[in-house]
């Protein structure tokens, strides 16, 4: 049950392609990571027990009010039982109390397989699945905090969106979200509102357009950003390395920049944030030895490779999950890599000084295999581990820099 969710979404960000790019050599890359600070607290808060407790978390915690809610990829209970469980939403406490809120139940009434995390819209709590609904291509859905579930949309397929990945946004009292494939084919941007109704805003083209987004959009001042897996200027006819996009409320639709692979990066999944003016994001492949990059870009379309990660030095691999801020320091995860191969913490400065803060040590002390972000709670920073902990099935971990 541990291997599907280290498998179900990331590990495509993760795939090995030789190639050349860009010339341009990323700040920091041939520098050793830094030694974790001492001050560094690190806990394991809950483990997840698999079935009817959940399994598999690879998305991203929120907190609401002091208790942090997310979602599981498996387990949940018997409605999917032969398929290892359709995931769960669940809460739980800073202290490690956990709650199961909702088990899903998948096609054709429920989501299935939950890769996204939550929003809360005034007390409610909206998602996606990628999974389940009326035609087995997913849903949005609502929940609140005691835990009544409702689907709001069942995605179609072609024309409509097809397997949604990423959490939604509110822009002035209208969600709007992205589906990795539907659409004209290679995948939208869509919008719904609270009561379910939901609209195509744009619809991917495929080269040298973007394609198959699966990451969250940002808002930054009224306009939208985000990054496509695939798609973009280069790459062969099925090996295109992805894009940096922007796109307006309205629709319209701007690439601001398409990666090259060497030197660069490839295949972003991950949500863009905003630091003072400037965009930071991670790749989860691509740079000098195709094992990921972080980089930051203009609202205008200038990108930097910040850090490039590289085995040789026994970084961090396959950086996974949006990057936190905090006080202009970035704090994000890995999938693999660290002294003992299941994944790091690291820290990174935004002119690319990085710093190995955790490596996960996995089954059944701790984590292993990460795949969402980090959240902040008054500067304790909380995440989930894919797999780990003690029955295996994953974890929840606070890590105090």
């Amino acid at each position: 049950m541990a291997n599907l969710a280290r498998f179900a979404v990331t590990m495509g960000a993760a795939v090995l392609i030789a190639g050349c790019g860009a010339s341009q050599l990323p700040i920091g890359a041939l520098s050793r990571s830094a030694a974790a600070p001492s001050s560094v607290a690190y806990n394991v808060v809950y483990s997840f027990k698999g079935r009817k407790d959940g399994a598999g978390p690879v998305a991203p915690l929120i907190d609401v009010n002091g208790t942090l809610y997310g979602t599981t990829s498996a387990g949940g209970g018997d409605g999917c039982e032969s398929s290892g469980g359709c995931g769960t939403v669940f809460s739980i406490t800073p202290s490690g109390v956990e709650t199961v809120l909702h088990a899903f139940r998948g096609s054709p009434a429920d989501g299935a397989k939950s890769t996204a995390g939550l929003v809360d819209v005034h007390g409610t709590l909206y998602g996606t699945t990628p999974g389940g609904g009326a035609q087995n291509s997913g849903t949005v859905f609502a929940i609140t905090t005691s835990g009544a579930e409702s689907v709001l949309h069942s995605f179609g397929g072609k024309g409509d969106g097809d397997t949604p990945q990423a959490e939604l946004v509110l822009v002035k009292n209208l969600l709007y979200g992205t589906a990795s494939g539907g659409g004209a084919g290679y995948g939208m941007v869509f919008t719904i509102t609270t009561k379910g109704k939901e609209g195509v805003l744009y619809s991917f083209q495929g080269p040298p357009d973007g394609q198959n987004p699966r990451a969250r959009l940002l808002n930054d001042h009224g306009k939208l950003y985000s990054t496509t897996y695939g798609g973009g200027a280069y790459g062969g006819p099925s090996s295109h390395k992805g894009t940096v996009f922007t796109i307006t409320p309205s629709g319209t639709e701007t690439v601001l920049y398409s990666f090259k692979l060497s030197h660069d990066g490839a295949h972003p999944a991950a949500p863009l944030i905003s630091v003072k003016g400037i965009l930071y994001g991670n790749t989860g492949s691509g740079g000098q030895d195709t094992h990921g990059t972080i980089f930051s870009i203009t609202t205008g379309g200038t990108e930097t490779v910040l850090h490039d990660f590289r085995k040789s030095i026994r970084d961090g691999l396959y950086p996974v999950g949006t990057l936190v801020d905090v006080n202009s320091t970035l704090y994000g995860m890995t999938l693999e890599g660290g002294t003992s191969g299941y994944g790091t913490i690291f820290s990174i400065t935004t002119s690319g000084k990085e710093t190995l803060l955790h490596s996960f040590t996995g089954k059944p002390g701790d984590g292993a295999y990460p795949q969402a972000g980090l959240v902040n709670v008054n500067g304790t920073l909380y995440g989930t581990t894919s797999s780990g902990g003690t029955s295996g099935n994953g974890t929840v971990f606070s890590i105090t820099p």
